[in-house]
């Protein structure tokens, strides 16, 4: 499989708390939902369900996936809720357990043998394993090589501090730019390899 990440990113690359003010505020982030005024549906909506119908599953942090399942299984019926709904999702952890993993087709990577895990799937046949959000992850996954892709729609704005997924490990990743489109909004999709 085929590691791929797709985020929301402003300009200085926080990738915090996109969807919603109690999203995650930690560090006091006050700048929650911020990504809201850039979204259009055919460019950045596009992004997204074409990250999604690429893959045979998906890969979470647990806060990512907590939020995420408490919001898809409510929008059955939608073609894109049922997709997410539907799909395969790895979702990693040191806290939840099996019991905790209510949204359907989830099951759970225990933190300690995670990195282990992931590079088990990603030796296993099938198509792209898309992790969305999830910054602490995504940064062990690039800081391992693990990553194949980064899918980032870069938002004109900048938040002055917050999550970003880019390690501070001193390690050089060569990535080489594949495609960019620019939204209506000024929103920059622009697709990463490993180079």
């Amino acid at each position: 499989m085929r590691i791929t990440v797709i985020e929301f990113m402003s300009l200085d690359g926080v990738v915090q708390a996109p969807g919603g003010p109690k999203e995650d505020t930690d560090g006091d982030f006050a700048h929650g939902g911020w990504s809201h005024p850039f979204f259009d549906p055919e460019t950045v909506g596009g992004a997204f369900d074409g990250a999604v119908n690429d893959s045979d599953a998906l890969l979470y942090g647990r806060r990512t996936w907590e939020n995420m399942a408490a919001a898809w299984p409510e929008q059955a019926g939608d073609p894109f809720a049922d997709k997410m709904n539907a799909i395969k999702k790895y979702v990693v952890s040191s806290t939840l357990t099996d019991a905790d993993l209510t949204w359907d087709n989830t099951e759970l990577i225990p933190g300690g043998g995670a990195v282990g895990r992931i590079r088990e799937l990603r030796a296993a046949e099938g198509g792209n394993l898309t992790v969305m959000g999830s910054p602490s992850l995504v940064r062990s996954l690039l800081s391992e090589g693990l990553v194949d892709e980064l899918r980032l729609m870069i938002e004109p704005i900048l938040l002055g501090g917050g999550k970003s997924i880019f390690p501070a490990d001193g390690g050089k990743h060569a990535l080489e730019l594949v495609s960019a489109e620019t939204s209506p909004k000024g929103v920059q999709v622009c697709v990463f390899r490993k180079a």
